[in-house]
C-alpha cells in the first residue's frame, strides 16, 4: 500500500512588522603604506620650510627625541594637526619597549580650538 503524500501549502507572509535593516559601521580595514624614514623626514621639512638641510636636521632630531621621550612617559600629546596621542598599553621588551598609541586625528577644517602654539597678531 502506498500512503498518499502530503502537500504543503504556503503560509501567508507574516505583516510588515520586522524592523527594518540598518547599516552597521564597522571599523576599516587600514592598508599599509610606505615607510617613512628619518633622512625622508628631514627632506621633507627641508623641502617644506626652505631652510637649509644642516639646520632643519638637528631640530627634527631633537623634535624626535622630546617626542620618544613623552610617549615614554605615558604622556598624552595634543599636537595639532598631527593629532591627540594618547598611550593604551606598555610592555617592557630584553631590547626595548613596547608602546601601544591610540592616535586621533582632526578632519581638515576642524580646527579643534586649540590656539595655544599660534601667534598674538
Amino acid at each position: 500500500m502506498t500512503t498518499p503524500k502530503k502537500t504543503t501549502t504556503p503560509k501567508p507572509a507574516a505583516p510588515d512588522t520586522a524592523a527594518a535593516p540598518a547599516v552597521v559601521e564597522a571599523p576599516r580595514p587600514v592598508i599599509l603604506g610606505p615607510v617613512m624614514r628619518k633622512k625622508e623626514l628631514i627632506d621633507t621639512v627641508v623641502e617644506r620650510s626652505g631652510v637649509k638641510k644642516r639646520d632643519a636636521k638637528p631640530v627634527v632630531d631633537a623634535m624626535l627625541a622630546v617626542l620618544g621621550e613623552a610617549l615614554s612617559d605615558s604622556r598624552e600629546l595634543n599636537l595639532l594637526p598631527f593629532g591627540k596621542l594618547k598611550v593604551i598599553n606598555e610592555k617592557e621588551l630584553k631590547n626595548g619597549k613596547m608602546i601601544r598609541v591610540k592616535v586621533r586625528q582632526v578632519a581638515q577644517g576642524q580646527g579643534g580650538g586649540d590656539t595655544a602654539d599660534q601667534p598674538d597678531d
